[in-house]
C-alpha cells in the first residue's frame, strides 16, 4: 500500500485560527478510493520548519498532498521551499503569467505586481490548473516522493483533487481498491462495553472496525471494499444485531432518521421543555424534515415550578405532555419535565396512549451536556415510536428510576 500523507500550512491553520477542513475532507474522499492517508502535518509559515518537513516527508512517503502557501504575500512560502527542497531554481511560467493577466484584465484591473510570484514555480514542475483562482497548483518529484502543490482556499483544492490530482493518482496506481465505510449511530453504551461486546465478530479480510466517541453518540465504523456491497451487508447486519437495544441510526444520523419517520408517519409534533430550555427544539428543527412536522413549542422557565415537581416529577411531566398535545393540536407532544436534584423526566403523548420515565444521571456533566444527553433521549423516545418499538431503553450512563405506560382507555376517563 502507498504511504500517502497530507501537510497543511500556515500559522493560521496550525494556531487555530481556522479549523482544517481540507484534510478531513480529502482524507475520507482518498480513503473511499482506495488510498488511505497514512500521515497528517500541519506547520507554520517558518521557512525553516516547512523545509524541513518537506524533506523528511519525501525520505518516508511515496505521495504527499501539500495544502496552502501559494498565495502572493511575503509568507507564502511554499514554492520557494519546494525549489529548495529539491535543488531545482524557481523559473517564470509564462503561460501561467498570461492567465492571471486575463483573469484581471477581465475584471477591469490591472494585474499587482505581486502576483508574479504566483507563475513563479520550480523547474521541472508540472502545473495544476486552477480555473478558479489565482493560485496555480504543480505537481513535481522530491527523492522519488510524487508531490501535489495546493491552495488553501476550499473551493480550488476540492476542484483541483477531484477533477485533476485524484484521477492522476488513481491513473498511477491502478490496483488500488476503493473503500466504503457504513456508520451504526450507537447511544447509552460506552467504548469499551462496545468493543466487549463486538470482540468475538470474526471479520473477512479487508474489513475492519472503528470508532468514533462524542457526546452523546458513539459511531461504529465498518470499513470494507466498496465492490464487496453483499458481505458488507452481512458483516453490518451481524454487528447491528449484537448493539440493536442502542443503534438509533444506520449510516444517517439521529436527526435525519427522525425526519424520515416523520415524513414517512405524517405526524404533528409540539414540544414543551423544562430542562433542556430550549434546546431540545432548536435541535429537531436544524433537520427541514423534522421541523415541517413541527407544529409549536414551549420552553417553560422556574416561575411555571409547582409543588408536583418534586412531589411526583412524572405525574407532572405527564400533565405537561397531555395539555400540550391537547392544547396544539397535534398528533404527538415532546416534553423535558424540570431537571431536580440530577433527576429528570421525558414523556410522549401519542394516539396510542402516553408513555413517561424518570431517569437520573450516574456520573457528572455540566449543564449543557446535562442538556445534550436529555434531548437525545427525548428524541429516542420519539424515533423508537415511530419505529414502532419498546420506548424504554437501557442507557448505560443513566438510571431509569420510573417508567409509565397509559393506554387510551386510561386516559379518556
Amino acid at each position: 500500500m502507498k504511504k500517502i500523507a497530507m501537510l497543511s500550512t500556515g500559522e493560521e491553520v496550525l494556531y487555530g485560527d481556522i479549523v482544517d477542513t481540507n484534510a478531513a475532507w480529502v482524507s475520507r474522499l482518498f480513503f473511499e478510493n482506495g488510498l488511505a492517508m497514512y500521515k497528517r502535518a500541519t506547520v507554520g509559515d517558518q521557512r525553516s520548519a516547512l523545509t524541513q518537513e518537506l524533506v523528511m516527508l519525501s525520505l518516508n512517503m511515496d505521495v504527499v498532498i501539500v495544502n496552502g502557501g501559494l498565495g502572493p504575500t511575503s509568507d507564502d512560502l511554499t514554492a520557494e521551499v519546494a525549489s529548495a527542497a529539491s535543488e531545482q531554481p524557481l523559473i517564470l511560467h509564462q503561460a501561467w503569467l498570461n492567465r492571471l493577466k486575463e483573469f484581471y484584465a477581465k475584471r477591469g484591473k490591472s494585474m499587482p505586481e505581486s502576483n508574479i510570484k504566483q507563475a513563479m514555480l520550480p523547474d521541472g514542475s508540472t502545473v495544476i490548473d486552477n480555473p478558479i483562482g489565482t493560485a496555480c497548483g504543480f505537481k513535481m518529484k522530491i527523492n522519488d516522493c510524487l508531490f501535489y502543490f495546493t491552495p488553501g482556499v476550499p473551493s480550488e483544492f476540492k476542484k483541483m483533487i477531484e477533477e485533476q490530482i485524484l484521477p492522476d493518482l488513481t491513473a498511477q496506481f491502478p490496483m488500488l481498491q476503493g473503500r466504503s465505510c457504513s456508520r451504526l449511530y450507537t447511544f447509552g453504551l460506552s467504548e469499551s462495553g462496545i468493543a466487549d461486546t463486538l470482540k468475538e465478530v470474526h471479520l473477512p479480510e479487508g474489513f475492519e472496525l472503528g470508532y468514533r466517541s462524542y457526546l452523546p453518540f458513539i459511531e461504529v465504523k465498518l470499513f470494507g471494499p466498496s465492490a464487496d456491497l453483499e458481505r458488507r451487508n452481512r458483516v453490518l447486519s451481524l454487528v447491528e444485531r449484537l448493539l440493536h437495544s442502542n443503534v438509533v441510526s444506520i449510516d444517517e444520523p439521529l436527526l435525519t432518521r427522525l425526519g424520515h419517520l416523520l415524513e414517512t408517519a405524517q405526524q404533528s409534533i409540539a414540544i414543551a421543555e423544562h430542562a433542556t430550555q430550549g434546546q431540545l427544539t432548536a435541535w429537531l428543527q436544524e433537520e427541514p424534515k423534522v421541523a415541517q412536522h413541527c407544529s409549536a413549542s414551549w420552553v417553560l422557565g422556574k416561575m411555571t415550578a409547582s409543588p408536583l415537581d418534586k412531589e411526583d416529577m412524572l405525574g407532572a411531566t405527564f400533565a405537561l405532555a397531555g395539555a400540550t398535545k391537547s392544547n396544539c393540536n397535534t398528533d404527538i407532544s415532546v416534553v423535558t419535565g424540570r431537571l431536580v436534584d440530577n433527576r429528570f423526566a421525558i414523556a410522549l403523548a401519542t394516539p396510542k396512549g402516553e408513555w413517561g420515565q424518570v431517569l437520573s444521571f450516574q456520573r457528572q456533566y455540566n449543564s449543557l451536556d446535562q442538556k445534550v444527553v436529555i434531548r437525545t433521549v427525548a428524541a429516542d423516545m420519539l424515533r423508537r415510536f415511530l419505529e414502532g418499538k419498546p420506548l424504554f431503553a437501557d442507557y448505560g450512563f443513566l438510571t431509569r428510576e420510573k417508567d409509565m405506560y397509559l393506554p387510551p382507555e386510561a386516559l379518556n376517563h
